[in-house]
């Protein structure tokens, strides 16, 4: 588990600078930041959309999975839930930079597969490269958001951990075609996460975390069925 190590100590890292970066920096410059993590949230969300809908082979399957995500995690409360957490933590916005870091960190076919690259094959590249990615991003988030940042580096290693260990079952269920599904998806919510970030619609996008599961519930439906 070297790879997910080495990607979880580099989020460590980059929340620590980035947090000290805050202490020095004025309002303004902190104001400024947050519209460059926003705007980069909506770019790296509408690349992830763009890139991914041609090669998806259910067209709508990414419009019923935003509704009925969004339904399900808006009956489960998740916003006020997680913002509950997080203020244990910070008086601040952290919720929205905490939810917007978790997304980009594991939301993403470098953080899928590159556990499964690790445990099925030794190769850490995957996860080495995601590191250097995190890295970056982890520091401009810290310098907006805060220390309370480096909790998303506990949930990347969490899900990256998970994968690992059960890669050899996962490996004949996670396709190309079920990761090209959830990346659509996470493209939306990382946008929507942008989009909250910079203010300009809060569409709550905890509460459509649920949705990247709609995806994996339908290629299982769809694999039980085939197998009748």
């Amino acid at each position: 588990m070297i790879g997910t190590v080495v990607n979880t100590a580099a989020i460590l890292a980059g929340s620590v600078i980035g947090s000290c970066v805050k202490k020095g920096i004025g309002e303004k410059y902190q104001d400024a930041l947050y519209h460059a993590m926003g705007l980069a949230a909506c770019g790296l969300g509408i690349n992830a959309m763009v890139q991914n809908m041609p090669e998806s082979s259910f067209p709508v399957l990414f419009i019923i999975s935003l509704a009925a995500g969004s339904l399900m995690g808006t009956m489960l409360n998740l916003v006020e839930r997680f913002e509950m957490v997080t203020a244990r933590f910070s008086k601040g916005n952290l919720g929205q930079g905490l939810s917007s870091a978790i997304l980009l960190f594991c939301i993403g076919t470098l953080s899928i597969l590159g556990p499964m690259e690790s445990a099925l094959h030794g190769d850490n590249t995957y996860l080495f490269t995601n590191a250097t990615l995190d890295f970056v991003t982890s520091l401009v988030l810290a310098s907006a958001y805060g220390i309370g940042i480096v909790l998303s580096a506990v949930v990347l290693f969490l899900w990256q951990g998970s994968i690992y260990l059960l890669s050899g079952y996962l490996s004949a269920f996670l396709t190309a075609e079920l990761l090209t599904e959830i990346s659509i998806v996470g493209g939306f919510l990382i946008f929507s996460s942008g989009l909250s970030i910079l203010k300009i619609k809060d569409c709550r996008t905890l509460n459509m975390l649920p949705s990247l599961f709609v995806p994996i519930l339908w290629f299982l439906i769809k694999s039980i069925l085939h197998s009748f």
